[in-house]
């Protein structure tokens, strides 16, 4: 069945990970997408933990998202691979990169330069903080825009101040509203035939995404709490409670629901006290009711509670590590996570978060090494031999 997106030509400048999981969502769905590196390669290429794999230009974190792609190298200071530039561009659908703003108007490949050789092209812009304003021309990491975007003062325990999110939460959140944002404009070209520019920045999408506490504030005019691990809802009964072995997180949020857990830890007492009728009852008197919760978790194992509770109908959840969550039977029926052969052996890989009836995501190609389809990709686009070795010999290609 053909993908969504079959056809579709990618010209990815990006590096490191805002950029790659972008364009990742777009090869998933089946786009021919060509990732464009210099001679040295993506920085992430050799980065992390695994060493053996990192000393290969194939660290964990750039197998992460840089799947079903083809890997391209050029050196974009030689005027000869600017022109190699302009030359895909021509049948392309997309450029996207995530450079600080102006670089590439700097190359001569800026988004008004590109579209002028083709106007139905969609160029992605990702970058810290936009292509406009007064902080468009910093750099930014993860890190930093978590700091700066409040999703650090609402994270963590109030007695320990505020704590990053435990994976590069603003990266990925920027690189999935690029790829919203690029599949919208992909659809608009479908009534217009005209491209256009699709300008995100790392800030604005996490503004986005941190919505509702950006609301209780507006709303209220008060700052939001760090609320630890307990729910936005405030409710004790939805909160992180240890467990014989382990650690469960409740969520539960009715009145219905509180009096099946009540009952199911075995305190159906505290279900018919009337100093806990109500949630205004239960949020006034958390400490005593989190001390009750506590206590009775303590008689049994994570796993048996959360196979108890759901059964009784009050919602809650195991906290798994990494390790255990990838061997649940769930995430072998969804497919999440697939297994695909490298040149070094089988590696496995998270996919996409969607599923399609038909056509839907999947991986099928190891991420590639750097510059494996140069040459490939060069023949597509019209150079012969003598001139694929011409470039090589300038040093372009």
């Amino acid at each position: 069945m053909t993908k969504p997106f079959a056809g579709i030509r990618i010209l990815d400048f990006t590096r490191v990970l805002a950029g790659p999981y972008g364009t990742y969502q777009f090869a998933l769905m089946g786009a021919d997408v060509v990732k464009i590196e210099s001679k040295e390669g993506d920085d992430m290429r050799y980065g992390g933990v695994a060493k053996e794999w990192s000393a290969r230009g194939m660290a964990p974190g750039w197998m992460a998202v840089n799947a079903n792609k083809r890997s391209i190298t050029l050196d974009l200071k030689k005027p000869e691979a600017i022109a190699v530039v302009k030359k895909l561009v021509e049948s392309a659908d997309i450029v996207w990169e995530n450079f600080r703003p102006g670089v590439m108007d700097g190359l001569g490949i800026g988004y008004q330069a590109l579209s002028a050789i083709n106007p139905r092209l969609i160029y992605c812009a990702v970058s810290g903080f936009g292509q406009t304003g007064p902080e468009s021309k910093a750099a930014a990491f993860d890190g930093m825009v978590q700091a700066m975007s409040g999703l650090m003062s609402i994270t963590g325990h109030p007695e320990m101040g505020p704590t990053r999110v435990g994976y590069p939460a603003c990266d990925v959140t920027a690189g999935a509203t690029a790829a919203f944002g690029v599949a919208t404009a992909l659809f608009q070209r479908t009534h217009t035939g005209r491209g256009q520019l699709v300008d995100i920045a790392m800030l604005d999408a996490t503004m986005a995404f941190i919505g509702t506490s950006i609301a209780e504030y507006t709303f209220t005019g008060k700052r939001p709490p760090q609320a630890a691990n307990q729910s936005v809802t405030r409710k004790p009964t939805g909160d992180m409670f240890p467990t014989k072995d382990g650690f469960i997180v409740l969520a539960v949020m009715t009145d219905k629901q509180f009096g099946n857990l009540m009952r199911e830890i075995g305190r159906p007492d505290v279900a018919l006290d009337p100093g806990f009728s109500d949630w205004d009852k239960r949020i006034a008197r958390a400490k005593e009711l989190k001390a009750i919760i506590t206590e009775a978790l303590a008689a049994d194992t994570s796993t048996n509670w959360a196979r108890r509770l759901r059964k009784a109908d009050a919602p809650c959840g195991k906290v798994y590590a990494i390790d255990e969550i990838m061997a649940h039977p769930q995430l072998e029926h969804r497919t999440i996570v697939q297994k695909i052969d490298t040149q070094y052996g089988p590696v496995t890989l998270a996919g996409s978060g969607v599923k399609l009836e038909h056509g839907g995501p999947s991986v099928e190609r190891a991420p590639p090494a750097l510059g494996q389809h140069t040459e490939e990709v060069l023949r597509e686009a019209g150079y012969d031999a003598a001139a694929i070795a011409k470039l090589k010999a300038a040093g372009a290609a």
